[in-house]
């Protein structure tokens, strides 16, 4: 099944190089349709009514409705529509029963406010889906797109943004192959807004060189740690001091060379005060260790200032997959306050259907499951990010 990638806010699964769906420029479709209806119903109802209720000076209305749902160039044609037809209809009543130059002019002056209303709704338009675009770019540049089979590992994730505006936020996780192995970062920055994307973004770039040229993953976590007091410190001096921002995060090292399919994988794991990880199977579902340390920025509240949490070494059987998940999905709730129980509902799924541990299944299962529990009403930012080693013989 072919690996994907994240996802929108709308929390769908998809391929990391999914188009987007190009928007409908404003004008086209079927907008024209309720102002041209509303036209011709006025003045055929005008023309079958008495001299003594006329409404013809309804048609102010058409440009009205035309430039919430019509481009400039569309409002503008059904104002001198709307204008020729009170002219044309008007003057076919007896004069005692015309309404005469005063309702003229009303349907003069509120065709030209609707084009110039049209033409504020269009501009704010264009403004909102070029920042759109901006936003979308920055998420891709947070949250690059992984290829098929990056760095030897199946893998699946998706985001859901809080803010469905934003589109992005303090989650961040990437893969990184390099000459020693392939290191895998996951990761959730205290807080919302800017700041915590500024922060992710200097993490998630320290991570990829370091992750990298680094040889031991303790020393790729000893450039994380000091790439966040860095960043701390440097917001600090601009004026912009967050107070003690900080991160959680797991980073784990997947060695170079995959061993024979049967035998064990032995992987690196070091936990910065991050939600538990699961390790996932047809055989049933385990932990990793707990993490021992402080999340990253913390470390000069210890008494030494530079303690750092210990690198765990953990068996990891082929076509076992790694689910990492930011706490969304743990702290989401339900009605009556019910954290999701996660370890449970995956075990459950497991046990009913194997197929369930593939990285792909596996992720869209604790999406749904996610969302259904909390209603589709999310506190915070949530990722879900499963990855497996996938032996060389069977690499795309």
């Amino acid at each position: 099944m072919k690996p994907v990638g994240r996802t929108g806010p709308v929390g769908r699964v998809g391929t990391d190089e999914e188009p987007a769906l190009p928007p409908v420029p404003a004008g086209r479709g079927l907008g024209w349709l309720p102002p041209l209806v509303l036209l011709i119903g006025i003045a055929v109802l005008d023309w079958n009514t008495t001299g003594e209720f006329r409404i013809i000076s309804w048609i102010v209305l058409v440009p009205g409705i035309a430039a919430a749902l019509c481009g400039v160039i569309g409002t503008a044609v059904f104002a001198a529509l709307s204008l020729a037809t009170y002219v044309f209809v008007d003057g076919a009543w007896p004069h005692q029963y015309q309404t005469g130059l005063p309702d003229f002019i009303l349907v003069a002056l509120g065709g030209v406010l609707a084009v110039l209303a049209c033409a504020v709704r269009v501009r704010g338009e264009r403004r909102m889906l070029h920042m759109r675009d901006v936003a979308e770019t920055t998420r891709r540049t947070v949250l690059r797109p992984l290829p098929p089979g990056w760095g030897g590992l199946d893998h699946a994730a998706v985001y859901l943004a809080a803010d469905a505006v934003a589109r992005v936020g303090g989650d961040f996780y990437d893969i990184q192959p390099g000459p020693q192995g392939t290191r895998v970062l996951i990761g959730d920055v205290q807080g919302k807004g800017l700041g915590a994307v500024e922060a992710a973004a200097a993490l998630l770039g320290t991570f990829r060189e370091a992750g990298y040229h680094e040889s031991a993953l303790a020393t790729v976590a000893e450039r994380l740690e000091v790439r966040m007091l860095r960043h701390v410190r440097y917001r600090a001096a601009v004026g912009r001091d967050e107070g003690d921002r900080f991160a959680t995060a797991v980073l784990i090292g997947f060695p170079l060379e995959l061993e024979p399919a049967g035998a064990e994988l032995v992987i690196e794991v070091v936990n910065f005060g991050h939600e538990p990880s699961l390790i996932v199977s047809a055989d049933g579902v385990r932990s990793l260790p707990p993490g021992d340390g402080l999340p990253l920025g913390l470390s000069e509240l210890t008494l030494g200032g530079d303690a750092l949490p210990s690198v765990a070494r953990v068996p990891l059987a082929l076509g076992e997959t790694l689910l990492l998940v930011t706490d969304g999905v743990t702290e989401a709730r339900d009605a009556d306050g019910v954290f999701f129980p996660l370890r449970e509902r995956v075990a459950e799924a497991v046990a009913d259907d194997p197929r369930t541990a593939e990285p792909l299944r596996l992720v869209a299962f604790v999406r749904d499951g996610t969302l259904l529990h909390c209603g589709g009403h999310l506190a915070d930012d949530t990722t879900v990010f499963a990855v497996r080693a996938v032996q060389a013989d069977q690499r795309g």
